[in-house]
């Protein structure tokens, strides 16, 4: 979703008691873009150049008219009593289960729909746009950091035993992006502009110190069960400490004590009642331990103790004792022996005397060994279902699990049947009200597709511990249905 927004000289006379309507929103004979705003302006042409790079990164953007109608209403009154009235703002939604949001010169926005999941109303998404509008009217730049970041263990090891170095692709897909990388105080003064510009636009000011409270407990909470890719989310570049919620308190005291502007509760929960939540089915899903991918046709599963990042180029995961696994698929005409393609030169350090064909749940298969720089590998290649996958396992040169890991990882891959493939079906954010003799407990126990259901339940709903609900209550829940 993209929508581009104006600033107050072009949407004051829509707005109604503080308040822009929906019905506001259409395409004007004469609107005001980004590009003829932030014509000739160079920040503003790099940003421009980084849009396509950024859609890349993060899944595309994310289309759904109904919660594109919720976002633009938000953007939309705030943009009514932003400090550059003249700019105009492109906000995009991205396809991306990673929570974060940030700006680029010339008006860039963009928010992730696992930020929306995570926020509980409209004034703490106007909150995060806020702080972001903020970079833009303090003239904060485009500030990136030059060296990539560091690769999780599994991408390292795949790139030394491939013998080659990260792709075009890879760096394009999963470029570990780092933006709006400001420093501290300009975090805070962000922050400053933002809590003054929400409440000017009549929303909750303490909304950002709630859902910089909720971050946090989705730190902790993801800390333990791992996450996607820490790198691409908005806590990876904005400061979270305790500090710096007192401050954001600080900052809505001024409006008065809470309880001041509006929330908007209902309004938000309706635009992302039924937002897809984790994995898309183009990039497969994961369910505990197991990766399945109902396009392809194919499930296999790693041992407990491991985490799976699942990514449009790869799938990883990793576990205890520096281990990892990485599965991917390669063109492979079908012809060429699978024994002959290990043997072909593209992994590092190969054994040649390892190298034996097998067969893994009826599919023809290829395995062997490899060691390169401290480390010692289990290659798996499987042909299946037309198309040929692979399996790498690492582990380091003193490990001892290495081969019970790679057995396990590889005697679970299996292709499957049609009635498998047609149960899968993509997790959703669903919006409940609260039926008497229901408990925090019970609702968190009908999710379905996540694990620590309870846990996840009070961070998606922003519960404290021990915090409870009462019917007629409205709480997200997570649900293939």
């Amino acid at each position: 979703m993209t929508a581009l927004l104006a600033g107050c000289q072009a949407l004051s006379s829509l707005s109604t008691g503080g308040q822009v309507k929906e019905s506001a929103f259409r395409p004007s004979e004469t609107p005001v873009t980004v590009d003829s705003v932030s014509r000739n302006d160079r920040l503003a042409e790099l940003a421009r150049a980084q849009h396509p790079r950024i859609l890349a990164t993060y899944g595309g953007e994310y289309s759904d008219p109904k919660l594109e109608r919720m976002v633009a209403k938000v953007v939309g009154n705030l943009t009514t009593v932003s400090g550059n009235p003249g700019q105009a703002y492109r906000i995009t939604i991205l396809n991306s289960p990673n929570v974060n949001a940030f700006a680029l010169p010339g008006g860039y926005l963009y928010v992730t729909r696992g930020l929306l999941a995570l926020a509980n109303d409209s004034a703490e998404l106007a909150a995060v746009v806020a702080h972001e509008m903020g970079h833009v009217t303090a003239n904060h730049g485009l500030q990136r950091q030059q060296r990539e970041a560091e690769e999780v263990l599994a991408t390292k090891v795949v790139t030394d035993v491939l013998g080659q170095t990260p792709s075009a692709n890879m760096a394009l897909i999963r470029g570990k992006l780092r933006l709006a990388q400001f420093s501290r105080n300009q975090e805070l003064e962000a922050d400053a502009i933002g809590i003054r510009a929400s409440g000017q636009a009549g929303f909750d000011p303490y909304a950002a110190g709630r859902f910089l409270q909720s971050m946090s407990a989705y730190t902790d909470f993801r800390s333990v069960s791992g996450a996607t890719d820490a790198s691409l989310d908005f806590l990876a570049s904005h400061p979270n400490a305790p500090q710096r919620i007192e401050l954001a308190q600080r900052h809505a005291r001024q409006f008065g004590p809470p309880g001041q502007g509006a929330r908007d509760r209902d309004s938000f929960l309706a635009g992302i009642d039924g937002l897809l939540y984790g994995d898309t089915p183009e990039e497969g899903y994961v369910r505990g331990n197991t990766f399945l991918h109902p396009r392809l046709g194919l499930s296999f599963s790693v041992p407990p103790g491991f985490v799976i990042d699942n990514s449009a180029a790869a799938v990883t995961a990793t576990g205890p004792g520096e281990l990892a696994v990485r599965f991917d698929g390669v063109a492979l005409n079908p012809r060429t022996q699978l024994a002959d393609y290990i043997r072909s030169g593209w992994v590092a350090g190969l054994d040649p005397s390892s190298v034996r064909n097998v067969t893994i749940n009826g599919n023809e298969a290829a395995t062997a060994r490899a060691a390169a720089d401290g480390w010692k590998f289990d290659i798996t290649v499987i042909r299946a279902g037309g198309q040929v996958y692979r399996l790498l396992t690492a582990a380091p040169t003193a490990s001892d699990q290495l081969d019970a890991t790679a057995q396990t990882v590889g005697g679970s891959f299996k292709l499957l049947s049609a009635r498998e493939k047609a149960s899968l079906k993509p997790l959703r954010i669903r919006v409940v009200t609260v039926k008497p003799g229901q408990t925090v407990g019970s609702i968190a126990a009908s999710m379905v597709g996540v694990d620590r259901k309870l846990e996840l339940f009070r961070v998606l709903n922003a519960l404290a511990p021990g915090a409870t609900v009462s019917a007629g209550d409205k709480v997200k829940i997570i649900t293939d249905s």
